[in-house]
């Protein structure tokens, strides 16, 4: 497999170990974040190179992030620090003949950039949009943020045309010393998947999509 579209041989987002799981098209790094509810978003705040989990969704081509006016890491990415942020889904682990070539499945996106910051005009929208990537329809149920709540939090975008996905979607590859060995090789799947839903408020109907989600849905696959 050859990566897709390489990028011009400077672009810091250009994969250069195992190139040929990389592939640069749109649709490949939307399915990926789409696929993801948290990302890790690491920075140099000035004395410190800091990483930190936090929730993601897409809107268009720009990954979506939210927190405090006082958290340090919106303060610095609001200031127009350079940032990388990381997408990892995990699909399998590749088990081989030899301990040396055991491996693992995922479908990764690492993505360069400066976010910017969301306007107060634009920002109840795209807040909704998050709790409509958690469950589709829940905007329609729930109190919207009042004001004091918008106020008090900050929605930062990133742009995602420095991105690069890195895919594995195969088994084991032993040396061909190794093929005949009597021991299993081959790939144990993972998948993200819904479990039943714990309802704190048992005075209220459940909703379609709550009720789906407590059927087991694998999430995003």
């Amino acid at each position: 497999m050859k990566p897709d579209s390489p990028p011009s041989a400077n672009a810091r987002h250009r994969v250069h170990r195992a190139a040929d799981r990389a592939h640069y098209d749109r649709d490949t790094i939307h399915g990926i974040v789409d696929a993801a509810y948290v990302c890790h978003v690491s920075w140099h705040d000035g004395d410190n190179v800091l990483c930190i989990p936090t929730a993601c969704w897409r809107v268009d081509d720009h990954l979506y992030i939210h927190g405090s006016n006082g958290s340090r890491m919106m303060q610095s990415l609001a200031g127009g620090t350079q940032a990388c942020v990381a997408i990892t889904l995990l699909d399998g682990l590749v088990l081989a003949k030899s301990a040396f070539a055991h491996s693992m499945n995922y479908r990764s996106v690492v993505i360069h950039g400066q976010f910017s910051t969301v306007c107060a005009e634009d920002k109840p929208a795209v807040l909704a949009g998050l709790v409509e990537w958690i469950l589709p329809g829940r905007t329609q149920d729930v109190r919207a943020a009042d004001a004091n709540e918008l106020l008090a939090t900050t929605v930062l975008a990133l742009p995602l045309t420095e991105a690069a996905a890195k895919i594995r979607n195969w088994g084991p590859r032993d040396k061909e010393a190794d093929v005949d060995l009597p021991c299993w090789s081959g790939v144990l799947p993972m998948q993200m998947q819904a479990m039943p839903s714990k309802a704190l408020d048992a005075s209220c109907s459940t909703p379609e999509a709550v009720d789906h989600w407590s059927r087991g849905a694998v999430i995003r696959n």
